[in-house]
């Protein structure tokens, strides 16, 4: 190695031509690891519907519904049942999918009175959800006929989907601890 010069220093880095980590990883990702929705979302001609709102998932929490649609005071949720529905796991998120005439999904109801916050549930529940009516029994009172309410089905792929269920209590803890109220 006696005699000969150290091999020239690297090129300067031009970061304007760089590309970023996170994008390089991205780039070698199987396409196993995440599946772009089977079903785009339908474009909603129209303002989001308002009406009774079926929830099923963290929209049960009422501090969080509050929050979402900016209420001084927590909701009253009325428990209820979808038939012909049923839930998978989307991460920790149930997924409402159809179902067999059999299915029952549990939940609560919620009167949406404003375009404003049927558009900010919408929102919350993001481009794998889509509002669809649907007929829902309250739990809380004598049978009656179904009435006509919407509820956020599932339209990503369900590749992403896995068995088990959501579980509110817990989520609600989980979310009281992240704002510091535990």
């Amino acid at each position: 190695m006696l005699g000969k010069d150290p091999p020239p220093p690297p090129p300067p880095v031009n970061l304007s031509s760089k590309t970023a980590p996170a994008v390089l990883k991205l780039r070698t990702f199987s396409p196993n690891v995440y599946f772009p929705p089977q079903t785009p979302r339908s474009e909603i001609s129209g303002p989001a519907p308002t009406g009774h709102y079926f929830f099923y998932g963290s929209l049960q929490d009422p501090g969080l519904l509050a929050d979402i649609l900016g209420l001084k005071s927590c909701p009253q949720l009325r428990p209820a049942y979808l038939k012909g529905f049923k839930c998978r796991l989307w991460g920790f998120y149930p997924a409402l999918l159809n179902g067999n005439q059999d299915d029952v999904v549990k939940g609560t109801v919620y009167m949406v009175q404003s375009v404003n916050h049927a558009e900010r549930l919408a929102h919350y529940e993001g481009p794998s959800y889509q509002a669809i009516p649907c007929e829902m029994q309250y739990t809380d009172c004598e049978p009656h006929a179904p009435l006509q309410a919407h509820a956020f089905l599932f339209v990503g792929n369900s590749r992403d989907l896995s068995d088990g269920s959501f579980d509110l209590a817990s989520w609600s803890e989980k979310r009281a601890l992240m704002k510091g109220k535990v």
